[in-house]
């Protein structure tokens, strides 16, 4: 499994966006972005993500590890 970098949530978002999810809605610092009936909610700060919030985002989405990653260097 490849090992993930620290991420700020701006950047996991312009992934998410480019592996086809879009903005549904923002609640307090969460945003949730869609694809078809996929939800995922995403903590929105200038911290980086933890290591398990980022995977458990990862996992959500149906993306592998690798093709995230992918994304994120496109």
């Amino acid at each position: 499994m490849a090992k993930l970098p620290a991420l700020k949530p701006k950047e996991v978002i312009k992934v998410l966006e480019r592996a086809g999810f879009s903005f549904a809605r923002q609640k307090g610092s969460h945003r949730i972005y869609v694809k078809g009936n996929i939800g995922i909610t995403v903590p929105y700060h200038n911290k980086d993500l933890k290591k398990g919030t980022l995977r458990h985002i990862i996992k959500q989405s149906g993306l592998t590890v690798e093709k995230f990653l992918k994304l994120l260097k496109d």
